[in-house]
């Protein structure tokens, strides 16, 4: 966790839609990170590894305690009106509330007091663009909770209680990559996140990433990504038929994939895991000489998630494509778990400005709709906001 900083204009935000829905001013405000993943993608749930970093896209949480009902007043952008989340009464509705209610619920099932609270969302992460915003939320809600009942918020504990609240009470089978990039993003660095168990350092980086948002939405839980854990237990299970000592499918290695017996989807998808977690730490490697992100390893992985993990989708192949024929861009690729949402691309800061502005009409004539882009550098994860 930082240290408090000027007010945003995300934490502003929260703090003129507080007064409008409560009225007067907020106890705090507190913020979280979106995130872009530089490489490792769909690893953080096979225990391998990831290479994030958080990004200044935000979600911001204005808070207030509210004594008498154990009640939770929330309200999302000033619009839609104030919802309640009954404490007593947590139950999944299948709306964005489930994500702050997956939080009480994993703090009322550790046995803390929570009070009723006043609570106002404002973010700039898109929803459904692969930039991780449900765990941008669950962070901002669960570290402004803890920070205002004087509680712990050690940055990686609080990640992994914002992932059990979307496992196990929102019912999505996701990994702590996310929620980890929310809680523990530091400026001017990537993380390198090892997810077995859940381990972050800081590796120097200090590059822009453009990146460029499809607009085709997708919900993880009605997506294929269930499907594809199955698929990667299925292919853990058979490799450990053949080498017992496998641990995790991203402790296996590409002889053991290809020894397994099992149907080809899974071995598909266990070869992605295995060479992707390879990449990640060619990257590291990389970053940590000092050199530029190796724009030859994001194309190989993109590659992989098209081919073997098959997450991608014909925008962002279309995207990859455009964006390695402009000067200067030296790799892109699917950034999130696919099937819609992002594209990242590395270059210089010129390279990628020309890039932002060569794309939109090609991409409307190509695809029939405007992206959105933003050039972006690491930014700080959980913090209170000045």
């Amino acid at each position: 966790m930082s240290q408090p900083t000027s007010a945003t204009p995300i934490a502003n935000a929260a703090r003129r839609h507080f007064a409008k829905s409560f009225g007067g001013d907020p106890s705090l405000v507190v913020s979280a990170a979106g995130r872009v993943n530089l490489i490792g993608e769909h690893v953080d749930y096979n225990g391998g590894e990831a290479l994030p970093i958080a990004i200044q896209r935000r979600t911001a949480i204005a808070i207030r305690r509210k004594d008498g009902e154990k009640v939770t007043r929330i309200n999302s952008g000033g619009t839609g009106g104030v919802l309640k989340i009954d404490h007593a009464r947590l139950a999944r509705r299948r709306k964005w509330t489930d994500y702050p209610a997956g939080v009480l619920d994993q703090l009322i099932g550790a046995g803390v007091d929570v009070p009723g609270l006043e609570v106002a969302v404002a973010s700039d992460v898109p929803s459904g663009g692969g930039l991780s915003s449900s765990a941008a939320l669950e962070v901002a809600f669960d570290f402004a909770v803890r920070s205002l009942l004087g509680l712990d918020t050690e940055p990686l504990a609080l990640a992994l209680e914002c992932q059990r609240a979307e496992r196990d009470f929102v019912g999505v089978p996701c990994g702590a990559m996310d929620q980890a990039s929310a809680a523990c993003g530091r400026a001017g660095h990537a993380l390198h996140m090892a997810f077995s168990p859940l381990a972050v350092r800081a590796v120097p980086f200090a590059e822009p990433i453009l990146v460029i948002d499809t607009a085709v939405p997708r919900s993880l839980r009605g997506s294929a990504y269930a499907v594809r854990v199955q698929e990667c237990a299925v292919a853990l299970d058979a490799i450990r038929r053949v080498a017992s000592g496998v641990t995790a499918l991203a402790a296996a290695t590409l002889d053991q994939v290809e020894a397994a017996v099992m149907p080809d989807a899974p071995r598909r998808r266990a070869r992605h895991v295995v060479s992707e977690c390879a990449r990640v730490r060619q990257a590291v490697a990389a970053l940590e000489l000092g050199q530029p992100f190796p724009g030859a390893l994001a194309l190989a992985s993109h590659e992989s998630l098209r081919a073997d993990y098959e997450c991608s989708s014909p925008a962002l192949d279309w995207v990859v494509d455009f964006a390695m024929r402009q000067p200067g861009v030296n790799g892109a690729r699917l950034t999130g778990a696919g099937w819609g949402g992002c594209a990242i691309a590395f270059g210089s800061r010129e390279a990628l400005l020309a890039l932002e502005e060569a794309l939109p009409a090609s991409f409307q004539q190509a695809i029939g709709h405007a992206p959105r882009t933003w050039l972006v550098t690491a930014d700080d994860g959980a913090r209170v906001e000045g």
